[in-house]
């Protein structure tokens, strides 16, 4: 199945260290920002089933609000356990302001 471009809003929606949800073809998926840069990536904790956009961001780590289980928005890698699934990662551009995402 071919990727498509999603529009994900503006870059200035979303400020340092902090994330926005969207959903992408049926899947939630976080952008996130990070010293300036974006990253996306499922929203999903893959140790169990709970958005981790109930979560916290620091630095380039977004914490699951349910178990702890933390991982990086840049390589989807987890870094702390019970995270043991690395979560999917998606290409991100930008366009000006707005940011779009390959899905």
């Amino acid at each position: 199945m071919p990727k498509e471009l999603i529009e994900a809003g503006n870059s200035n929606e979303i400020k340092l260290g902090k994330m926005k949800r969207i959903e992408a073809k049926g899947k939630g998926i976080l952008i996130c920002n990070v010293d300036g840069d974006f990253y996306a990536v499922d929203d999903m904790c893959t140790h169990e089933d709970s958005s981790l956009y109930l979560g916290c961001m620091k630095g380039d780590l977004v914490q699951c609000s349910l178990h702890g289980a933390k991982f990086s928005v840049i390589t989807g890698e987890p870094k702390e356990e019970p995270g043991e699934i690395p979560l999917n990662t998606y290409e991100v551009i930008l366009e000006g302001e707005k940011i779009f995402v390959k899905v």
